[in-house]
């Protein structure tokens, strides 16, 4: 027990890692950047007017209908896990139910594969700019980072993945967002994802492969995923929260036959797979059948903003600015001119202008990796009208800055 004399002669009962912690810039803005007066192109929020709140108020009806059971301890929805196997099909992965783990959102399943694959101080392989929440989850297990590029047009390097086995690297696991990269938006094009998988069998070294965004494709038939290539080195996260409900916390992972023991136990330890209502919620909404066409609403809608953004960047912006034509996600990723701090700039678009974004360098590692001009735009969350209305404000600010600088 920490008694007021070890505190005050400075004893630290923490784990060494918690002196390191930079804490979740992205979580830390979150006050500050959902303002109501704010136009916010931060967060990698769904559009909340298609969220299908009457479905799902009438699926949870149903749910609690069945009895106090919807509200006891129980184990994870196998009617739940038959309806994510379906969906899978149409994603080109085919896999039993007994692989789909049900997690509470992608974060747990990230953390969870984490957990089960990297030791303390071990290798890691991902990206130089990736998802924050990938950071938070490798960082209590101080791991060696080993970072890659992504080019524009591909998605990850993977020649800079082979040079790095080929000198000796092993690495726990590979993190990839193969579609929808968050926060680049590009997709990893076909050739890639077969080298990657291919030195994933050579080397034998798992790849957590991060899905929330595929089924948001916008321009004609998405690629199949790495699962799809691969049902033995590939390690499949999957989520509901960006087509259907974040706060139902409905995720997946979808494992190899090895693997189903020790991420039983780790699931279990993590949270008793207490998600009964949602899952049963969730479920019930899966068996009306809505979700093709719900999905077909998203794609065209957000389509649509994406174009929207797509359109007015090219009004508004200066021609120092470069962006990518995402083919999937919920992300338009911008390189402004050298010059820009975006993290100024934010502050400045915040207060003079209500508008805001979400500035690259938090999806680096400080250290290791950093994109200084770099900032992330979320094309779902809002309209077209106010797409354009956020754009064109947020270009007069870089405009002005750009100015102040020559």
């Amino acid at each position: 027990m920490l008694t007021s004399t070890s505190a005050s002669q400075g004893a630290n009962p923490l784990a060494q890692w918690t002196q390191t912690i930079r804490g979740s810039a992205m979580r830390d803005m979150l006050p500050l950047l959902t303002r109501p007066d704010l136009l916010s192109f931060a967060f990698g929020f769904p559009a909340q007017e298609l969220l299908p709140l009457a479905a799902c108020r009438a699926a949870a009806t149903r749910a609690l209908a069945t009895g106090q059971q919807a509200l006891q301890y129980t184990m994870p929805s196998e009617s739940l896990k038959r309806h994510l196997q379906r969906l899978l099909v149409s994603r080109g992965i085919n896999c039993r139910e007994d692989q789909i783990f049900p997690t509470t959102g992608a974060q747990q399943a990230i953390h969870l594969l984490v957990n089960l694959l990297l030791d303390q101080r071990g290798q890691v392989l991902i990206e130089e700019v990736t998802y924050e929440g990938l950071h938070m989850a490798i960082h209590p297990l101080q791991p060696q980072v080993l970072t890659v590029p992504t080019e524009p047009g591909t998605g990850m390097d993977i020649d800079a993945v082979e040079t790095h086995l080929n000198r000796g690297a092993r690495p726990a696991f590979i993190y990839v967002i193969t579609d929808g990269h968050n926060p680049l938006g590009v997709s990893l094009n076909q050739s890639a994802r077969i080298r990657l998988v291919e030195l994933a069998r050579r080397f034998h070294i798992p790849i957590i492969e991060d899905d929330v965004f595929g089924f948001l494709n916008y321009d004609g038939q998405a690629l199949p995923p790495l699962r799809a290539l691969d049902d033995e080195w590939v390690f499949y996260i999957g989520s509901l929260s960006k087509i259907l409900a974040p706060s139902m916390r409905v995720g997946w992972i979808v494992a190899p036959d090895m693997l189903k023991t020790p991420l039983s136990f780790l699931k279990h330890a993590s949270d008793l797979d207490i998600t009964t209502l949602a899952h049963l919620t969730v479920s019930d909404y899966l068996n009306t059948g809505e979700m093709p066409d719900h999905l077909a609403v998203l794609r065209r809608e957000y389509g649509l903003r994406r174009d929207a953004m797509l359109g007015a960047l090219e009004s508004y912006f200066p021609p120092e600015a470069r962006w990518n034509r995402p083919s999937t996600g919920m992300f338009i990723w911008v390189e402004l001119p050298p010059e820009i701090d975006p993290v100024e700039l934010l502050k400045i678009a915040i207060e003079t202008r209500q508008v805001a974004f979400m500035p690259g360098k938090i999806f680096g590692l400080p250290g290791i990796s950093c994109s200084r001009n770099g900032i992330r735009l979320n094309f779902t969350h809002c309209p077209p009208a106010q797409i354009e209305e956020g754009v064109a404000r947020l270009a007069c600010v870089l405009k002005q800055s750009m100015m102040r600088r020559k």
